[in-house]
């Protein structure tokens, strides 16, 4: 049992990557608060992870706004009395237009849950872990976040400012004992571009991400992000501090 004992706070937690970390988490020994969005994918995974006999917390919360980050990391702490490990995983797409042709609102929404609930998680999330002198955050960044071709200009820069906020947060606080590192993640088979509206995806901007996504070598299952979230939270990866590590199939070595 990997996470024994820890309490660890999953954002995006109703599909997906977020889904698979939340189900593998429980199995390994933790006790998981689920955030999410919807309530109704949110209650399913409850359940799932109850079904299966693990220790599980559902709050209903949009990372884009401070007052629910606040709900979410309060949940933790006043149901479990401490939080060990935050893993920042929701995110959406954006309409794959780049600085030529963005939109304000497409930027707008997309910086806010992207970029700026992962800083707010992570303001929050600190002083608690500061405290107890440990804690992981583990952020679900991208490719997006070391490329440019893999989406338009306003989730590459989210992306980007995610592995930013990842390496910026193990220098200030490593030696707090907190550890923070960011998934690379490829190709992974979710339902993220159900975020997009496909009346508003920009045609050339579409055409050239896909002239990059058309050498991924694989796509990945949730759960393969799920093992390396799992790692990277777990004292398997004591050592491990400001990494950003790709999970791809090998997509970025071209």
């Amino acid at each position: 049992m990997r996470l024994e004992g820890k309490v660890a706070v999953i954002t995006g937690a109703g599909s997906g990557m977020g889904r698979a970390m939340a189900n593998l988490f429980a199995a390994e020994g933790a006790k998981v608060v689920a955030a999410e969005w919807n309530q109704t994918t949110l209650d399913e995974v409850v359940a799932e992870v109850k079904a299966a006999g693990g220790e599980i917390t559902g709050v209903q919360g949009d990372v884009s706004k401070k007052e629910d980050c606040k709900k979410i990391v309060d949940t933790a702490t006043g149901t479990y009395g401490t939080l060990d490990v935050l893993c920042n995983n929701a995110g959406v797409m954006d309409n794959f237009a780049g600085a030529a042709h963005y939109s304000d609102d497409v930027l707008a929404r997309v910086m806010s849950i992207n970029t700026y609930g992962p800083l707010y998680l992570t303001n929050l999330a600190l002083p608690v872990m500061i405290a107890k002198g440990s804690g992981s955050i583990v952020n679900t960044a991208s490719v997006a976040g070391e490329h440019g071709g893999a989406a338009g200009v306003a989730y590459t820069m989210s992306k980007h400012a995610c592995v930013g906020l990842t390496k910026n947060t193990a220098w200030y606080y490593g030696k707090s004992g907190v550890r923070c590192n960011s998934i690379i993640a490829g190709g992974v088979k979710t339902n993220i571009m159900s975020s997009v509206d496909p009346s508003i995806i920009d045609p050339d901007g579409g055409q050239q991400a896909g002239v990059y996504a058309g050498i991924i070598p694989a796509f990945l299952e949730a759960l393969d992000i799920a093992n390396l979230a799992l790692f990277l939270a777990s004292d398997d990866s004591k050592m491990i501090n400001g990494a950003n590590i790709p999970a791809d199939a090998g997509w970025t070595a071209a």
